[in-house]
């Protein structure tokens, strides 16, 4: 049972269901790392004490035992500091989001080329307006190229090559513009209000 002190009536230590709740979370932290390749592994923040422990729960797969494991592993991770367990947290939260744009900008990719190959000029005249400095006369070679490929049923290397023009055309305007909020944050920092958008 909680103890409570005398002087402000206040718990002295978490309920057993907030206890609980923190359990579970690093059970659900332990199963991440477990799920993850050793070259994943090596660019986290993993205190070197739990390695050996999800090599082992890895390297069981009988269900009961496993489960087993993973729960000693989540005791172990228990008693790293709150700190370390937050720095993984932190880590593995950051590669999710990378994660998550890129594969938004390689879909922002793929749309971009497949409106180029069945729009055509309006296609192009679009994507020009959106990225003045893009290569008209080049874009519109690759696209020719590759509904000729297409026709032809040849490899598909015009089709690749426009992917690659496209990523770095549309990479190159994502940048441009996160330097431009990241300007408009610096700009509201110094003046104590930021400029408002349109």
């Amino acid at each position: 049972m909680r103890g409570r002190d005398e002087d402000t009536g206040e718990f002295l230590s978490p309920s057993r269901s907030q206890q609980r709740r923190e359990a579970l979370e690093v059970l659900a932290l332990g199963e991440k790392l477990v799920s993850m390749t050793e070259a994943q592994l090596a660019k986290l923040p993993v205190p070197e004490s739990l390695l050996p422990h999800i090599r082992e729960c890895k390297r069981i797969t009988a269900q009961i035992a496993h489960k087993r494991q993973l729960q000693y592993l989540a005791k172990q991770m228990r008693r790293e500091s709150d700190e370390a367990l937050e720095a993984l947290r932190d880590a593995l939260d950051e590669k999710g989001d990378a994660a998550r744009r890129e594969v938004a900008a390689m879909h922002r990719v793929e749309t971009w080329r497949e409106r180029l190959i069945d729009g055509g000029d309006a296609a192009l005249a679009q994507l020009l307006d959106e990225h003045p400095a893009a290569d008209r006369q080049l874009l519109r070679q690759l696209v020719r190229n590759t509904l000729e490929e297409r026709k032809r049923n040849k490899p598909p290397r015009a089709f690749r090559e426009l992917y690659r023009e496209l990523r770095e055309l549309l990479l190159q305007g994502e940048d441009a513009f996160a330097d431009d909020e990241g300007d408009a944050e610096a700009g509201s920092d110094q003046d104590g209000h930021g400029q408002g958008r349109d």
